[in-house]
């Protein structure tokens, strides 16, 4: 019995980072479709738009054209996000962290798909009024979750709920 409700645990977590997954890839394919050399799509004047981009760099666009370097560390970090999300405990208490890992998995799958497939990440969000980095969802999913984690950690989990998860099991 017990197996069985670990096995629609780890489905569910599959599925939910599926739908995450889904959401992005669509997403980029509507700008691709809608933005791609086209002007801006002005939502808000001066302050919000849709705005094509093809982002051959990470964040910001740095260490643009390093396409070989991404690869192996998104693989990379993947496999820390999967290590850690089995041994969080499957505890309400630990329900965000899990979530975290989720956001985690789907928003760094969300781009390496891109990388891998077209050399680049399509992006087409751009805050205008503050000229921030045009960016898309699976950044948002990277973003809320790092913001989570910080929060958590500094504000609802002590030392010793996050040494279940990080120290080495007994």
């Amino acid at each position: 019995m017990k197996e069985t409700s670990n096995i629609k645990y780890y489905v569910r977590a599959i599925l939910f980072a599926a739908i995450l997954l889904i959401l992005d890839q669509v997403t980029k394919y509507l700008a691709v479709i809608h933005l791609k050399n086209q002007n801006p799509a002005v939502l808000i004047q001066n302050v919000f738009e849709f705005q094509y981009l093809e982002n051959r760099g990470a964040a910001f666009s740095i260490l643009e054209g390093k396409k070989w370097f991404f690869i192996p560390l998104t693989i990379a970090f993947l496999f820390v996000i999967v290590f850690l999300y089995l041994r969080i405990p499957k505890t309400k208490k630990y329900f965000w962290f899990r979530a975290i890992a989720i956001l985690f998995c789907a928003g760094a799958l969300g781009n390496f798909i891109d990388r891998v497939r077209q050399g680049y990440v399509v992006d087409f969000f751009y805050f205008s009024l503050i000229n921030f980095p045009i960016f898309n969802v699976a950044d948002i999913y990277i973003v809320v979750g790092t913001i989570l984690l910080i929060l958590l950690i500094f504000f609802y989990y002590k030392e010793e709920d996050l040494n279940v998860i990080f120290k080495k099991k007994q």
